[in-house]
């Protein structure tokens, strides 16, 4: 139990908090494995992460409202999934080095869990949702805009990934809107593998895989551009 106690402590301090209510961090460090073996004694950060992704998108929304006054709805938008994205978030996780205070089984462990980068991302938004029920919107805050600060001053403009540039790239040609589709799921239930085909017009197709549904569809959607570069 000390050590349980010591992760939370220094986590705590790397999060700049300190948690009147230490078990909402420490359920938000608890993989669904843990859970399981300790028969509901633990919960895992499952629910935590549900709440978690609410506040992140709140707190981001606000921050671009604010730092951004005059652009559009659309530019908002697009700068408010770049920094929800998982992308993003493994990259905090990654600098607070979060990977390492999960709380896995040993089968769990062995399996290569611990440097998933969708757990890691899971977890940073059960932590968003621990710091918001210990400390309020306030809390989690504070943390939200350290750890965000170098995200949202490298956006220069609103970014425009690669689904947005195929769907304005065939807007902008009076063509159909492209259509995507999970083909499959391959790997352990911690590290997917999704494959997703986007279609234009019913006769185009590409394929590409990602450890999660939007990484997928990116990549589907660069190999699309790539093919229709040449089709002015």
């Amino acid at each position: 139990m000390t050590g349980i106690n010591e992760t939370i402590e220094i986590l705590a301090d790397r999060l700049g908090y300190r948690f009147a209510k230490p078990e909402l961090l420490l359920e938000a460090l608890t993989h669904q494995s843990v859970a399981d073996a300790t028969g509901g004694a633990r919960m895992s950060y499952e629910r935590l992460e549900f709440l978690g992704d609410r506040v992140l998108g709140l707190v981001i929304a606000d921050l671009l409202a604010t730092k951004y006054p005059a652009d559009s709805v659309g530019d908002l938008a697009r700068r408010h999934v770049d920094l929800v994205r998982a992308e993003a978030l493994t990259k905090v996780a990654d600098d607070i080095e979060i990977a390492q205070f999960i709380q896995f089984t040993p089968g769990e462990e062995k399996s290569g869990a611990r440097a998933s980068a969708s757990i890691k991302a899971d977890v940073v938004e059960a932590v968003l949702a621990a710091l918001f029920l210990d400390g309020g919107l306030d809390g989690a805050r504070a943390f939200i805009v350290r750890a965000w600060a170098r995200l949202l001053d490298d956006q220069d403009a609103p970014p425009s990934d690669p689904k947005t540039q195929l769907q304005e790239w065939l807007q902008g040609r009076g063509r159909a809107l492209p259509v995507y589709a999970e083909i499959r799921r391959d790997g352990p239930d911690h590290a997917p593998i999704f494959t997703i085909e986007v279609q234009v017009d019913g006769d185009l197709f590409e394929q590409a895989e990602g450890a999660n549904k939007r990484a997928a569809e990116m990549q589907a959607a660069m190999a699309m551009l790539t093919r229709l570069s040449g089709a002015r």
